[in-house]
Formats: C-alpha cells, sequence, structure tokens
C-alpha cells in the first residue's frame, strides 16, 4: 500500500513538472504602477494550495501585503499584490526581488512539492519536537526541565497560545556535540517523557509529543497543530471576548455555487497568510478574493468552494470555518508587552532570563527563539502571571537585571493598560525554555 502511495505521489509531482514545463509561471514586479507600493503579479498553471505557496513566499521575506486580488477560476492562477517593507517602503532590494522572481517564477518548479508539502525534510542540524497540549502555569519550565536532564539544548523555537491550549515546535541539538540527536532509544525517551509533562493532570483532553530529525515551515505547522487540537472550540464565551472577535461572516452565492467568506479585523503582519493557511488546510479552493489592507482595518473576501466541488453545505460546517478563522486569527495575536532579546548566545542564557521574568511574577504569552552565528535574538510577550497589566517597575527592574541595552521594550506600558485583567491565557508558559 506504502509503494502505491509513494509511486501516486511520485506521478503527480512529475505532471505537476510537465504542466509548469508547458505553462511556466511569469512573475513581474512593477515599482511604477502604484505610489506607495510594489505591484507583485503571478501568472501560472493553477493547483490547489497555490495561493498559500505564493503568500508563504512574500511573507517569509517579512513583506507587507496591502492589497491583493485573487483570480483562479479554471486552469489558470492569476494573482496581483501590493507589498511593503516593514517601513512602508516600496521593495527595491535587488537580491529580494531576485528572490521572489527564482521563488515564484519558472525556477521554482523544483521546490514547488516541498514548499507545498510541509511535511518533514531531512536535517543534520538538530532534531525537530512538535508540542500540543492543555496549558497550565510553569508548563514550559517542566518541558525545559526535562530537556536540560536529558542534555538537549534549544536552539530555535516557537511558542503559540490560544484558548487555554498550547502549541510549540522546538529545535534541539545534542548539548555536547551541537548537532541532531539520532539515539532512537534517547529519542523515545524524550518523547515519553514530554508526554507526560504534557498531560499533567488534565486527562479530558490530548497532549501531543513528535519528535523528528526534519524541517518544517514552523508557522504553518503551528497552524496545523492548533487546528487538530480543536483550539477553536469556545470554552470561555463572555462579552469582552466577543467584542475582541474578528467579524466572519460566510454566506452562499447559489447562482454561482460559491460560499463567501468575508473577513473584517484589526490588521496586522501575517494576517492574509494565516486564513489562507487555514483555508488551505481545511480543503476549502480559493477561486476569486479581494483584500485592502491599506488602513487600520483590513478588509478580506474570499469566494471559496470545498476541494470536492460543493459550497458550504449546512449550518453547522459554516460555524465550524467561522470558527476556524476566528482562531487563525487571534492565535498570533499576543497579549502583553514585548521584549526583545539580542546578545551573544551561552549556555543557560535563556534559563537565566525567564527565571529572571518568572521571579518578577510574568508570564510569555508568545515567544520566538532564535540562534544564528553564535547570536541570541529572542522575542517574548510577557503580562502578569495574576492577569494585571504589567508594572513600569516591573520592566525597569528586568532589564537592569538582564542589561539595559540587551533587553528591549517595544511598545508601551499604556498598551498594557488595555488589555483585559481576566484571560484564559493569562498564566501561559511561565519560565519558558529553561534548557540552555
Amino acid at each position: 500500500m506504502e509503494t502505491n502511495m509513494s509511486f501516486s505521489q511520485d506521478m503527480d509531482d512529475e505532471y505537476e513538472k510537465l504542466i509548469r514545463r508547458m505553462n511556466p509561471p511569469r512573475v513581474v514586479i512593477d515599482n511604477e504602477a502604484c505610489k506607495n507600493a510594489s505591484v507583485i503579479r503571478v501568472d501560472s498553471a493553477n493547483k490547489h494550495g497555490i495561493l498559500l505557496e505564493v503568500v508563504q513566499v512574500l511573507i517569509d521575506l517579512n513583506l507587507i501585503i496591502t492589497k491583493a486580488y485573487i483570480s483562479s477560476d479554471g486552469g489558470w492562477f492569476m494573482d496581483v499584490f501590493n507589498v511593503t517593507d516593514q517601513d512602508g517602503n516600496k521593495i527595491t532590494d535587488e537580491e529580494i526581488l531576485d528572490y521572489i522572481q527564482k521563488s515564484l517564477g519558472s525556477d521554482a518548479c523544483f521546490i514547488s512539492s516541498m514548499r507545498r508539502s510541509v511535511g518533514v525534510i531531512p536535517s543534520t542540524d538538530h532534531t525537530s519536537i512538535e508540542l500540543t497540549g492543555s496549558d497550565r502555569p510553569g508548563l514550559l519550565s517542566e518541558v525545559s526541565a526535562v530537556l536540560t536532564h536529558l542534555k538537549c539544548s534549544v536552539v530555535n523555537a516557537e511558542v503559540w497560545t490560544h484558548n487555554t491550549r498550547a502549541a510549540a515546535v522546538m529545535h534541539v541539538t545534542d548539548e555536547e556535540t551541537g548537532c541532531a540527536i539520532t539515539d532512537p532509544e534517547r529519542l523515545s525517551k524524550v518523547k515519553q517523557l514530554l508526554c507526560n509533562v504534557l498531560k499533567g493532570s488534565n486527562k479530558s483532553r490530548e497532549a501531543k509529543t513528535v519528535v523528528s530529525h526534519g524541517v518544517t515551515h514552523t508557522e504553518r505547522r503551528l497552524h496545523q497543530m492548533m487546528f487538530a487540537d480543536r483550539d477553536y472550540e469556545r470554552i470561555y464565551n463572555d462579552g469582552s471576548d466577543e467584542a475582541q472577535r474578528p467579524n466572519v461572516n460566510v454566506v452562499n452565492w447559489y447562482d454561482k455555487d460559491y460560499s463567501v467568506v468575508t473577513i473584517r479585523s484589526k490588521d496586522r503582519p501575517k494576517l492574509l497568510f494565516d486564513t489562507v493557511c487555514t483555508l488551505t488546510d481545511m480543503q476549502y479552493v480559493v477561486f476569486h478574493a479581494n483584500v485592502d489592507a491599506e488602513g487600520p482595518e483590513a478588509y478580506q473576501e474570499y469566494y471559496i468552494r470545498h476541494i470536492d466541488g460543493s459550497p458550504v453545505k449546512s449550518d453547522a460546517e459554516r460555524q465550524r470555518v467561522i470558527q476556524c478563522l476566528e482562531a487563525a486569527i487571534e492565535r498570533r495575536v499576543s497579549e502583553g508587552l514585548k521584549l526583545e532579546l539580542c546578545t551573544t548566545d551561552r549556555v543557560g542564557l535563556l534559563s537565566d532570563v525567564t527565571r529572571i521574568f518568572r521571579e518578577n511574577s510574568l508570564s510569555v504569552t508568545r515567544a520566538e527563539v532564535t540562534t544564528r552565528a553564535g547570536k541570541a535574538v529572542n522575542t517574548f510577550h510577557v503580562r502578569d502571571a495574576s492577569g494585571y497589566p504589567v508594572d513600569a517597575k516591573t520592566i525597569d527592574s528586568i532589564r537592569e537585571a538582564i542589561g539595559q541595552t540587551i533587553l528591549q521594550v517595544k511598545g508601551s506600558p499604556e498598551e498594557i493598560k488595555q488589555i483585559p485583567q481576566e484571560s484564559p491565557t493569562r498564566f501561559l508558559f511561565g519560565g519558558l525554555f529553561r534548557s540552555r
């Protein structure tokens, strides 16, 4: 059976390559057509997931998509994106422009299936650990304690939390060799002990640990993990929570056999990626779309059908689409004050930093941990463990202990005071990643 599936996948890949050779993608980047943005036009043969591939390339370059027009009805895919850099300027860097051309144009055919699959790509640099489960105070402290005991170092990690659920993708190496961990017995022990930590005393919801030698698209994988963990199922339903939710609506356009999804929400980076990713993973095809995110509010409109060709068939399915898109948008909305740490990496750095956070009663609600060329560049979103706004004196004390130039505050205490005092995620990930 596995041989047949592998043969079928190989045939699909070969057919896709043939189609691309016959109809090579065309990418045009125009810096003259729009006054305040670079315009990127992509024309290619159509296939399921191609919109996500294109958006993923642009988002991975940290470009801001201010407008988008999508049409893929039939066998051809035509997209127009208005994009800027993080500062709102047109894209003029020749390296970035060349990368976009190569990634989306005819040269990209050999990596197309790799980008689409979000599967595991073999790596000898690190071991990938995926964690999902119910959150509780100090969960990541326990996880990192297990990794430290097993002599695993966390070199990269991303942590998301939403609706009392938690997910993390962590890249770890052997503390002594600095390479991926390959001993099957040791990996089995890592998996078993981490799973025990994630389960805790909560027997009502599943905890999951996956260990592999591979590379995945981390943000896409986190969406898939939290979707599979059903974080979209609402546990809390209070008035303030309802008011903060994005406005998602789904109606059927019976004349054209489309379901029309409209989304209004506060704009933020990577918003388009989050919604397209979720629609794709739910097996919906976007035939047409219009996105406008030039102001503080983003408007997205999608004309979709299920991959089987049918529009949304029932009210239950409609509600599920709404809930899943709300969750996709909310996962990346971080509660708390943003702190950025940049310094020379060393053993125990993350442990020391997060210990200081914990000693000052701060919890980490979202985190991105990276190490490159001996430098640690980490981002933490923190809030008071009791749910109250972060006190400015507390931040001053923490920066004094860690180093004023090492730890920078992004945002202001005034912004934090607007955060509700009660939140189902107020205690998340205290003492993060003490594995260094």
